[in-house]
């Protein structure tokens, strides 16, 4: 008796299932006053047909042997509110030399194997490198905004945007120097060491780098922002003034400083700025 209902079920089940009604997509139409209105009203349009006027202050990160501050500012024009083409730049304006700086100038040795590198350990803020300025035309790309809120009470108007641009920087590095030009061959250490302290003056040169990064706008008010970002950089510089390989990568040490050198570095940094748009009044997205 069991097997029998069961067996009865089994067949209600696969007749209900077979004879079902099939679910059909449906077209939901908008009608009365709501009929063709747009999702937003009246929203705010920060960017478009505007001109972005920046200040700023760049601090460099994760260096070896000293974090550069560089005041700077932008120009930006947004032809659409998720477009903007301009040039950004800063000139450095403070030093902080690093950790490995301070230990290397306490406990620092010279012998004859490095007498070149290091000639006065003392002297070592002297010969590492430094950013003196850079300047980047950029192209910013924005693909998202909304609202940040403080405490469910406080709400800001945000965007996030990415840019990537070309930039020139200025370097001030170790000038090249030979240890044949510090003594003569049979020299002591010590004149060795004289004649090469002698030749830690610095060069000035510029070189050409892709820039790239990713930032966040804050909008108080209809004209006025705040902007936070981070910024990589990639290229080759002597950071620490020292003989780091020969012409033939590996040649180490080749008893000269030049730009066989340079080492490759992907250099970061973090920016925040405060932005001023012209005009300062935005657009709407739709009227009242």
């Amino acid at each position: 008796m069991k097997r029998f209902a069961f067996a009865l079920a089994l067949l209600v089940s696969a007749d209900y299932v077979a004879h079902a009604p099939r679910a059909q997509a449906q077209e939901i139409e908008v009608t009365g006053p709501l009929a063709g209105a747009p999702a937003v009203i009246g929203l705010r349009v920060y960017r478009e047909m505007r001109l972005q006027i920046q200040a700023h202050w760049t601090a460099t990160l994760t260096d070896e042997f000293t974090r550069t501050m560089l005041a700077g500012g932008q120009l930006m024009f947004h032809p659409v509110d998720w477009l903007g083409v301009g040039v950004w730049g800063g000139f450095g304006v403070l030093n902080i030399d690093s950790t490995l700086t301070d230990e290397v100038t306490e406990k620092g040795q010279t012998n004859d194997l490095n007498v070149l590198s290091l000639p006065d350990a003392a002297e070592f803020p002297k010969q590492i490198g430094h950013i003196k300025w850079m300047a980047s035309p950029q192209v910013a790309f924005i693909p998202l905004r909304g609202k940040l809120g403080v405490f469910e009470s406080l709400f800001v108007d945000t965007d996030l945007y990415f840019m990537g641009g070309v930039a020139f920087v200025g370097l001030e590095e170790r000038e090249s120097v030979a240890l044949s030009d510090c003594a003569s061959p049979g020299a002591t250490l010590t004149m060795k060491r004289q004649g090469c302290r002698s030749g830690l003056s610095r060069s000035s040169r510029s070189t050409l780098a892709p820039t790239f990064g990713v930032g966040l706008s804050m909008y108080f008010n209809d004209f006025l922002g705040l902007t936070l970002e981070w910024r990589g950089m990639p290229f080759a510089w002597n950071t620490s003034g020292t003989d780091e390989s020969g012409a033939a990568r590996g040649d180490y040490p080749d008893e000269v400083i030049d730009e066989n050198d340079r080492l490759a570095h992907f250099n970061h940094m973090f920016t925040i700025g405060f932005a001023f748009f012209v005009p300062t009044e935005p657009g709407r997205s739709f009227s009242d």
